[in-house]
């Protein structure tokens, strides 16, 4: 059995909100910042989305299906390509006609549902399944939550849903002296199996690469090759996982990064590895051992945990006041404020409240619409506010109209 490479790539852009006073509390309904979410699409198709799906089609072609990847794109972020750049889910679908491209499954809303409400968790992966379903003509058969978000509880959970793959980080503090080179098993669910995140590696290339800096600088696609098949020398799989952002957007092109990506298929298939999707990885590999996550971990900030999102009292604040919402929103029955509701979740609007510093706290700033955390936090809190009071009236219409 041949040893594998599995490149996973998030997709994911947030609805960003627009700049949402106190006096517009009971009078506004538009939350969202539609020119700015408008011109950062555009401007991520062109850097990114584009030209990336370009490289990967030619080179799955190039090398007769031994070449392949996996993609999973939030549920909002195909909203906005259907906005406002239908090109980009064109350029999606004719990787998917390939059939050397994986879908996976994860919460439509890119939200932090798996650690507040397992019954709007399962909502959300149910909606996101079907809408992949329909977009690319595929039942996702492995899962990736948030941002890596994954424990013992949430992988069980993924059980339930019927998925037998789960993505999650390698931390550290978690793995030990054990490898992510290897499947794992669920604590509680021995049938779903676990692939891990190799962060030196995929970390190379997503936040090394144009450091010039880096004692690995300039990393040539054969150089790159020879690590992982180094790190293979007796071990299955390396897992690769990372921001599709990285290419174009965080690596600018003028880093070489689209020329190493055209040349590394060539040069890991000359090691004598495999490329293989997630849910290809999980039939070739039996896990080695089951692996033991009782808090959530996830792939952000040397913590590896969800203090990106819930690491101060502002994030709790927010993020409380909008679940505590959930069982009003779904009593009233309207599609516009549960649409609204799901879209209030995404865990970018409590990212941008992060007050930590950190060695890539640059990640924190990147496309973050605000001057400062308290200003996300007002900002938010604000709409969060004006939408209360709509779905307020809304169940109170519907109690008068029975």
């Amino acid at each position: 059995m041949g040893k594998s490479v599995c490149f996973y790539f998030q997709v994911h852009q947030p609805d960003r909100l627009r700049q949402f006073r106190f006096f517009d509390i009971g009078n506004d309904f538009h939350y969202f910042d539609d020119f700015t979410n408008r011109t950062i699409i555009r401007r991520i198709a062109d850097r990114c989305y584009l030209p990336m799906n370009q490289l990967l089609l030619e080179q799955i072609k190039a090398h007769n299906g031994a070449f392949k990847v996996a993609f999973s794109i939030s549920g909002v972020a195909v909203e906005q390509f259907g906005k406002y750049a239908p090109d980009v889910l064109d350029s999606f679908k004719a990787l998917a006609a390939t059939g050397c491209v994986e879908f996976l499954s994860e919460t439509y809303s890119h939200s932090l549902a798996s650690l507040s409400s397992p019954s709007e968790f399962k909502k959300q992966v149910k909606e996101h399944q079907k809408m992949i379903q329909g977009l690319f003509g595929v039942k996702p058969t492995a899962f990736r939550n948030t941002e890596l978000i994954y424990s013992d509880s949430i992988g069980e959970l993924v059980g339930q849903l019927g998925y037998n793959v789960v993505l999650a980080e390698g931390a550290k503090h978690v793995l030990g002296w054990k490898s992510p080179n290897f499947v794992y098993a669920n604590a509680l669910n021995p049938r779903v199996k676990v692939l891990l995140r190799n962060f030196g590696l995929s970390d190379d290339i997503a936040f090394r690469f144009g450091n010039k800096s880096w004692e690995g600088w300039p990393l040539t696609a054969d150089k790159y090759a020879s690590w992982l098949s180094s790190s293979l020398a007796k071990e299955d799989v390396v897992n690769l996982f990372m921001d599709y952002e990285t290419f174009g957007e965080h690596q600018k092109a003028s880093t070489g990064i689209f020329d190493f990506m055209a040349n590394l298929p060539s040069a890991v298939l000359a090691q004598g590895l495999e490329f293989s999707t997630p849910t290809e990885v999980a039939s070739k590999y039996q896990p080695v051992a089951p692996l033991n996550v009782n808090y959530p971990t996830s792939w952000a900030d040397e913590e590896r945990d969800t203090s990106a999102w819930l690491g101060n009292e502002l994030q709790e604040e927010a993020f409380n006041k909008v679940c505590a919402l959930e069982a009003e929103v779904m009593k009233t029955k309207q599609d516009k404020l549960i649409n609204t509701f799901r879209k209030l979740q995404e865990s970018d609007h409590f990212y941008y409240m992060c007050t930590k510093f950190f060695s890539d706290g640059s990640v924190h700033s990147y496309f973050n619409p605000y001057d400062s955390p308290y200003e996300a936090f007002i900002n938010y809190m604000n709409v969060l506010g004006d939408f209360e009071i709509r779905v307020k009236d809304a169940v109170k219409q519907n109690k008068n109209s029975k």
